[in-house]
């Protein structure tokens, strides 16, 4: 339920002196739940012309209000210990929430000279679309503290979404001056990407998320690889055949990773998975502005992978869906908005589906001995990660990396669970603007912009699972 007037903690004193409000929703006149949210996401989708649910209240009254901290429904900012604390004690705020994860300050500055915060324009749809509350954790301010601990927070929640940045990935550096530096924030996609449970909402990752997941991805296998590497045991393997089957697995995943090499127009930019380009690079040319989403297919120039890569890519393509390849088939063309100047390496995303099936099928005859011993965490890892589209930069260049989904199988019922990942911004209009210096889309203009349709249609999938 959600909390009334007459209910009183120190935790909902404390978020009632921030001035945040403790009834979820803001458009209609009852509160709004998981379920009535999720309904509306629905209705969203269902076709292209039905009018607002909130007749009247698409519409921002004052575009200089619509600002991080400022006014409703734009108050939840966690910037300290004192807010996240409060919160933690307040679950039927974070429950009822869409958590946003900001790892800078903007997301780039567009032709106009602004800089774009696009985590205002996720909070604008979703509470348009279905009266969904945003939390913001601005962490290039506040900093990461307890990284397990905040993605057990975010994955209560209805979903997680990581958005873009400056910063590279590549580039250590980059995040200098931000209070959460690169270690700190693939420390929590690391975790992020571990907490998708049956108990669990989705995480979209946009941007910079799109390639701070390609990265962790790469850390958890070879954390994985390390780990088996150094256990001596398993408690219900008193032969060792468990754990030596394991280490035969992972000696091939390792050996595939650190003899990879990354090439774009013919020269190699990355030789193995130690290498910091590895999973991210610099894209060939800089991608900004409206693009066309085609289907992913096989680069002419990826010979260079081993044909086992590819092959256990198009297994999985042809075995699971991933909503958007689904689009891409059954939709008119879909058109977004893209923004970057790195890139999700081709050979990284197919290298790291490859050895995420491969440790999962190793892993199935061995899951209860596993249960038992350190190595538990594994059954956490993803089961497969399929690219599902790509955009074309220019006459000669691609983004061929532009979406994944990452697919989580269930060890016992077999169910599959998602998250996504693209390089695009979903939630963008074509002129690149934050809602608040440009004003608010209607409920009529979100309907028929297929950015925004394919953000509401991950959600609404996602939630289902």
């Amino acid at each position: 339920m959600a909390a009334t007037g007459s209910t009183t903690t120190p935790q909902l004193d404390t978020l009632r002196r921030l001035g945040w409000r403790t009834r979820p929703g803001i458009l209609g006149s009852h509160a709004a739940s998981t379920q009535s949210i999720h309904a509306l996401l629905g209705y969203f989708l269902s076709d292209r012309e039905s009018p607002s649910p909130f007749p009247g209240r698409d519409i921002l009254i004052d575009n200089k209000l619509f600002e991080w901290g400022v006014a409703p429904p734009l108050e939840k900012v966690i910037r300290s210990r004192t807010e996240l604390d409060a919160v933690m004690g307040v679950p039927e705020i974070y429950r009822h929430s869409v958590s946003v994860i900001e790892p800078w300050e903007n997301v780039g500055i567009n032709e106009q000279g602004e800089a774009v915060r696009a985590s205002k324009n996720i909070a604008y749809v979703l509470q348009q679309v279905a009266d969904a509350d945003t939390i913001l954790y601005p962490v290039w301010e506040s900093g990461v503290h307890d990284p397990e601990r905040l993605a057990s927070v975010f994955s209560a929640g209805i979903a997680t979404v990581v958005q873009g940045g400056n910063p590279s990935v590549h580039d250590a550096s980059s995040f200098d001056g931000a209070k959460a530096n690169l270690e700190d924030m693939l420390g929590l996609v690391d975790q992020l990407l571990l907490h998708r449970s049956s108990s669990s909402g989705p995480s979209i990752f946009i941007c910079l998320g799109h390639q701070l997941a390609a990265a962790s991805h790469v850390r958890l296998l070879k954390r994985a690889v390390r780990e088996v590497s150094r256990l001596d045991y398993l408690p219900l393997d008193p032969e060792g055949t468990a754990l030596a089957s394991l280490r035969r697995v992972c000696a091939r995943i390792s050996e595939v990773g650190e003899n990879l090499e990354v090439i774009k127009e013919g020269n190699v930019i990355a030789r193995g998975w130690h290498d910091s380009s590895f999973s991210v690079a610099r894209n060939e040319d800089f991608e900004v502005g409206t693009r066309r989403l085609l289907p992913y297919q096989r680069s002419r120039s990826a010979d260079h992978i081993p044909g086992e890569l590819h092959e256990t890519h198009a297994l999985i393509a042809d075995e699971l869906d991933g909503v958007i390849d689904t689009m891409l088939k059954h939709e008119r063309e879909l058109h977004i908005e893209m923004f970057h100047g790195d890139e999700v390496n081709e050979e990284a995303a197919l290298f790291a589906n490859w050895a995420y099936k491969t440790l999962h099928d190793a892993i199935v005859p061995i899951r209860y001995e596993l249960a038992v011993s350190p190595l538990s965490w594994l059954l956490q890892l993803p089961y497969a990660i399929e690219i599902l589209s790509r955009t074309q930069v220019n006459a000669s260049h691609w983004t061929e990396v532009s979406t994944t989904c990452i697919y989580y199988k269930d060890w016992e019922t077999h169910t599959i669970r998602r998250s996504f990942t693209c390089q695009f911004h979903p939630e963008l209009m074509a002129d690149i603007r934050d809602v608040g210096r440009r004003e608010g889309p209607r409920y009529t203009e979100l309907k028929t912009n297929d950015g925004v349709r394919l953000l509401i249609r991950l959600l609404y999938h996602g939630m289902q699972e």
